[in-house]
């Protein structure tokens, strides 16, 4: 039997990490046992949801590089179909009309309230008769559907991550709402138990992955399963992912959207390698560095822990760390290239920029860091204080007159990183300064202070660009 996994996002926000995290366990665990993967977008709150929320979906599920393998279904296209089968289970008696007004459910709750009870329906119309439902209507009242819950049932099935679950009827809140209200005999909109129930039994889904929230819709939705006859998936309920107070990670703790760790200069490998291990602990991995295809190969549900897992921003950033600096210098230099173009900036050749790539990507921790660590190769940084006291109180701006000086007379052109070390070399050796002086000299005059990345490469950079002459001579004014 063909195995087959389904995320099934509602498209009323922007695509969570949560969401995706959700989708990583899926997608990893389906190409694991050599199944399938598929999207479900649970459209159903007509006010809520937004076309531009279910592309955002897709498209970060594309750039994470989570593939599906059919068209995705839309469950707003499944309506009838879904109060088909609540007709059917009002028809075998295992559903019924319930007219309770909301003010009655308030009243209801106030009272449950006032003696120290959970929230809970009365089930007060469970077994009204033909004649009291003819009444109700002609009064005008409106109907939701409520599929009868057994109070002495226990549920139970065996959670891929969890183990053995258990769940009591009586504790699942009453009789479960399947569809909004509706006038007459009418069946107003299907509400979620009911269409995941039904969608799933059509998508042939052999395995639900989802967060540990769903946990008690799982028992409440084992229940509509077997009134249906249909045949149960395999549940498995993920831990949450919580923020640095233990508390589930929400908008509150500002980044949270895909879109947001993708503009804040994630990598989507990254990204994907730090949420797998949200949660998950491998048995046979060496390395936390890994694809999502190397993942796949020794991902179990069974290695899923069942405690919360907190979030980790130094973590992330070590590992989108790592990315980078792993990374083939022309991809790397083609992604910052991006940047580059976003501010204006053209570099003076491909080599130039692969050779600036390289120069900075031990020291990025996010890809737009290359903003700020590239700007002074592109644009004349001015002076700061500490570096014009430099120049000012160690022989700085005699180092750098020596230095234009040899420039100018050798006609040096294109330096190299060799030229560059023999022209510090040869100034320190026959004017008696050293090479600390020299090179700090320097470093005030390309970078404006006293610190950057590696003095040399940095040069020969600037001479290619035809800059390092220019800089010099703007301290010597």
């Amino acid at each position: 039997m063909e195995k087959r996994l389904r995320l099934a996002p509602s498209p009323t926000g922007l695509f969570h990490i949560g969401t995706a995290r959700t989708a990583l366990f899926n997608w990893l665990y389906a190409q694991k046992i050599g199944g399938k993967f598929l999207i479900r977008i649970e459209d159903t709150d007509f006010h809520r949801s937004k076309s531009e929320y279910t592309k955002n979906i897709l498209d970060g599920l594309q750039w994470l590089g989570l593939t599906w393998d059919d068209e995705p279904v839309k469950q707003s296209e499944r309506i009838s179909i879904h109060k088909k089968y609540i007709k059917k289970l009002l028809e075998c008696g295992a559903a019924y009309r319930c007219f309770t007004t909301e003010n009655e459910i308030h009243e209801l709750r106030e009272e449950q309230k006032k003696k120290g009870l959970p929230p809970k329906h009365d089930n007060r119309h469970r077994n009204l008769s033909k004649d009291e439902i003819e009444t109700f209507i002609s009064q005008g009242r409106t109907s939701v559907i409520r599929f009868k819950i057994d109070e002495k049932k226990q549920i139970r099935w065996v959670d891929q991550i969890r183990g053995e679950i258990q769940w009591q009827g009586k504790d699942l809140g009453g009789d479960l709402v399947l569809s909004r209200r509706a006038k007459g005999f009418e069946i107003g909109d299907p509400l979620y138990n009911l269409a995941v129930v039904v969608d799933d039994n059509f998508m042939n889904i052999t395995h639900v992955v989802r967060g540990e929230d769903h946990i008690s819709n799982t028992a409440k939705q084992i229940l509509i399963y077997e009134a249906l006859d249909f045949k149960l998936p395999k549940f498995s309920h993920a831990p949450l992912i919580l923020n640095s107070e233990g508390k589930k990670l929400s908008k509150r703790d500002c980044v949270t959207s895909i879109d947001e760790f993708r503009d804040m200069g994630y990598l989507p490998e990254s990204l994907s390698n730090y949420m797998a291990f949200l949660g998950w602990s491998p048995k046979s991995a060496k390395s936390e560095l890994l694809s999502i295809q190397e993942i796949s190969e020794v991902f179990e549900l069974s290695d899923i822990n069942k405690a919360g897992a907190k979030f980790s921003w130094e973590k992330l950033n070590w590992i989108n760390s790592q990315y980078i600096k792993n990374m083939e210098s022309i991809k790397l230099s083609k992604i910052i290239g991006k940047y580059w173009d976003d501010m204006g900036w053209k570099p003076p050749s491909q080599e130039w920029a692969i050779k600036l790539a390289i120069l900075l990507r031990d020291s990025m921790i996010l890809l737009k860091d290359a903003i700020d660590q590239s700007k002074p190769f592109f644009l004349l940084p001015p002076i700061q204080k500490e570096g014009k006291d430099f120049l000012e109180n160690k022989d700085g701006k005699v180092s750098l007159k020596l230095i234009l000086n040899y420039l100018i007379e050798k006609n040096t052109g294109k330096l190299q990183k060799e030229n560059a070390h023999a022209i510090i070399n040869e100034i320190s050796k026959i004017h008696n300064i050293k090479k600390g002086i020299l090179m700090k000299s320097l470093r005030v005059a390309f970078f404006g202070c006293l610190s950057g990345p590696d003095l040399v490469q940095s040069w020969e950079l600037f001479s290619e660009s035809k800059s390092d002459i220019l800089r010099i001579k703007r301290c010597l004014n």
